[in-house]
């Protein structure tokens, strides 16, 4: 869960193990583990966490491996049979916290600012849990996409249904006047409420109230009686969808070539909207497509670089996904080191450096490199792979993960290509 975009779980939500707090920590513990806790604590740096743990007999380090491990209801039995606390124990600890008000001064006025600032009105709002839940909320409740798109229409983040992300960010982009050219309510957006059986004017309310996925999906399900069979059925039929009439294919058409000229491969109104979104912000977006291929040379003749080129500006955009770039990318410390050119150097130069063209501009100042050099460069990247026992175990859980028939593929550049295609259909498919 990545706590830079949205925030935890709220403290009061007893969704886990019927323990209030658990399912806020859980979420801080697997952005801890992923590196994505943003301006949260986790653990011991978080008053709530310790006082949690203690009363569970759990360590911060145990908790946060299970979390990584277990879904919700596993990790639930997994913490009532460590923690062996009775539900009478469970309860009388619920019951304090819940109607627990800040016992210090500094928490007091942290609930006085809040108040002041987000709920001028309220005069109910008097615990600590209501006074996190008000910053959480507060904090992330408004989206602006005059300055970013929303998700891709195939993020499936609430509720398991295509669309469904990207409404939200739409609805809360509305309820801030930050909507931009986007459209609340379009027509794929009336598809998805009217299988839903859900109105826009409550999932707007609903998003907004809501800025976590997990606790969106869960007004979803209390309000739509959908399975998943059925949500499975609607991904692949609204996703598939693409341009039924005259009318449609033109404003198709037009709209395609003036995003991509020439690409007729763009057959859907998804992958469409995926075009528009990042030329509307001059982005490549990671969470949409992969990368260029690790094998392309066309930047330079020096492979991997388009590549690297592409994660960079993902990640000045921060639409970099589960890609690694610069200094966490073993392949892009290889590239780097064979320029001359630090990590840092590399991505400010791409800020300053909109196109492909320009990039190698620079980079060509910064490093001399014969025809030889990159060649042999070349033939020492792409046969690159694991050297030992442990990394080829990993390697190759990695490669049955994807296709376990792909037994040919032992080299870092092939298991990416395999990655990419395996991982982005998957995204596609739904599955």
């Amino acid at each position: 869960m990545d706590l830079t975009k949205q925030p935890p779980r709220r403290p009061s939500n007893t969704c886990i193990a019927g323990i209030v707090n658990l399912a806020r920590m859980a979420d801080k513990a697997c952005a801890c583990n992923e590196e994505t806790l943003g301006e949260f604590v986790y653990g011991e740096d978080s008053g709530l966490d310790k006082i949690l743990l203690d009363f569970l007999g759990i360590s911060a380090a145990d908790f946060a491996d299970a979390a990584d491990r277990y879904d919700d209801e596993a990790l639930g039995r997994w913490v009532r049979k460590v923690s062996d606390r009775t539900d009478e124990e469970v309860e009388a600890f619920n019951r304090h916290h819940l109607g627990r008000e800040p016992d210090d001064e500094a928490g007091k006025q942290r609930l006085r600012d809040r108040l002041e600032k987000y709920a001028p009105k309220r005069t109910d709002i008097k615990t600590v849990f209501q006074s996190i839940e008000l910053d959480d909320w507060a904090s992330f409740r408004d989206v602006d996409l005059t300055q970013r798109a929303p998700r891709t229409p195939y993020c499936r983040d609430v509720a398991g249904v295509y669309g469904l992300a990207r409404m939200a960010d739409k609805a809360r982009a509305d309820k801030a006047d930050r909507l931009g050219e986007y459209i609340y309510n379009c027509p794929i957006d009336e598809a998805i409420t009217g299988f839903l059986c859900i109105s826009a004017d409550a999932y707007r309310e609903a998003a907004y109230a809501n800025p976590n996925d997990l606790e969106l999906t869960a007004w979803v399900q209390e309000n739509s009686s959908r399975t998943p069979g059925e949500i499975a059925v609607f991904n692949v039929r609204v996703s598939g969808k693409g341009p039924e009439n005259d009318e449609q294919h033109a404003i198709f058409e037009k709209a395609l070539n003036s995003t991509a000229p020439g690409r007729t491969d763009i057959t859907t109104w998804f992958d469409l909207i995926d075009l528009d979104d990042e030329k509307s912000f001059n982005t490549v977006d990671l969470t949409r497509h992969p990368p260029r291929s690790p094998y392309d040379t066309s930047v330079a003749g020096i492979a991997g670089l388009a590549r690297m080129i592409d994660k960079g500006r993902a990640f000045l955009s921060d639409t970099l996904g589960d890609f690694w770039y610069g200094s966490d990318s073993g392949i892009d410390r290889y590239i780097l080191r064979f320029l001359g050119i630090s990590v840092e150097a590399f991505t400010d130069a791409l800020g300053d450096c909109p196109t492909d063209a320009d990039i190698l501009a620079w980079i060509e100042k910064q490093a001399e490199k014969s025809d030889s050099e990159i060649a042999d460069f070349n033939d020492a990247i792409c046969k690159l792979g694991p050297r030992d026992d442990e990394t080829w175990a990993w390697y190759r859980n990695a490669v049955a993960s994807l296709d376990t028939s792909r037994t040919e593929v032992t080299t870092y550049f092939a298991l990416m290509q395999l990655s990419d295609h395996v991982n982005f259909a998957r995204l596609k498919a739904g599955v």
